[in-house]
């Protein structure tokens, strides 16, 4: 059984940085791991990605240069690095990964394993 846990969230001031962290367990091998967030009264969004077939990245556009994903095989734990945070960055982060090789990494179908969320909260 897949399971994904995330940690790391908090409250903090505007341009402070977090580390999230997701642990992942009962699997051996996962196509794509990343970083979705969703703030009250919005969809769902991608954040970042590992496309961990050929170890790339990707980031929504609105974070690129100030989050970075990254992971530890060893750990089988994922990260998210976010520096220079802004209050739009409020939400809660979910913690994703699925088996679909190929596909469109910001489409949220195509992950099958969820994490529980963990709250970002960013103040002025």
């Amino acid at each position: 059984q897949v399971q994904l846990v995330e940690s790391g969230g908090g409250s903090v001031q505007a341009g402070g940085s977090l580390r999230l962290s997701c642990e992942a367990s009962g699997y051996t091998y996962m196509a794509y791991m990343g970083w979705f967030r969703q703030a009250p009264g919005k969809e769902r969004e991608a954040v970042a990605t590992i496309y961990t077939v050929i170890s790339s990245t990707y980031y929504a556009a609105s974070v690129k240069g100030r989050f970075t994903i990254s992971r530890d095989n060893a750990k089988k734990t994922l990260y998210l690095q976010m520096n220079s945070l802004e209050p739009e960055d409020t939400a809660m982060y979910y913690c994703a990964a699925s088996t679909v090789y190929g596909g469109t990494w910001w489409q949220s179908e195509i992950y099958s394993y969820w994490g529980q969320g963990t709250q970002v909260t960013v103040s002025s």
